[in-house]
């Protein structure tokens, strides 16, 4: 249990729900926001950021003049495609949900870390502005790079995987002269399957 509670990701989410439900005394809305962030690499290299936040009201009252700012994506590393780090709605009902999302791309590589994203609203009971505060979201490792793409694998794999079906080959080559096309392909095939099965042992 210690070490749950050690993991800064958890501490992260009780101290927001623990500052969320401060708002939740009586017949106050509770806001609870969860956000989300995907990467996708384009075939250009680029890589997009994804990001969804989805606001729920918990509580028992309706919130109004709810707005949500989202900004830790810093400009020298990531620029908007789509949408806007910031939205505003008039209410949000008990029970009920908002969502917004927006996408970025990645300018430089690194590991990146959101803070999370920031909630406020008013009640009818209180003068003053409320805020709430959205989960923050699991490191991102940006532009990161990745091995490229293995083609022909399996080629690579059983002619480069300690030569078996080159010594195969040696071995039976006297026999290849005498081979029709068809039986060749049948032959090779044959050694494809004797050297899978000598790599196994």
């Amino acid at each position: 249990m210690a070490t749950l509670i050690g993991n800064p990701l958890i501490k992260a989410l009780i101290i927001l729900f623990l500052v969320s439900a401060a708002t939740a005394t009586g017949d106050a809305p509770f806001i609870l926001a969860h956000k989300k962030a995907s990467l996708t690499r384009l075939k250009s290299g680029a890589e997009r950021v994804s990001v969804s936040i989805d606001i729920y009201n918990q509580g028992f009252s309706t919130a109004y003049d709810v707005s949500l700012i989202d900004d830790s994506w810093p400009q020298d590393a990531f620029d908007i495609v789509s949408g806007n780090t910031s939205q505003s709605w008039e209410r949000l009902d008990a029970g009920g949900l908002l969502s917004h999302s927006f996408e970025l791309e990645a300018k430089r590589q690194g590991m990146f870390y959101g803070a999370p994203a920031v909630i406020t609203f008013r009640i009818p009971t209180k003068a003053a502005l409320q805020e709430a505060y959205s989960t923050p979201i699991l490191p991102l490792d940006v532009l990161a790079e990745r091995p490229p793409e293995k083609k022909f694998e399996w080629v690579s794999f059983v002619w480069n995987n300690n030569n078996q079906c080159v010594k195969l080959f040696n071995i039976f080559f006297p026999l290849l002269t005498l081979l029709k096309p068809f039986c060749f392909f049948l032959f090779f095939f044959f050694c494809v399957q004797l050297a899978l099965i000598m790599t196994k042992h």
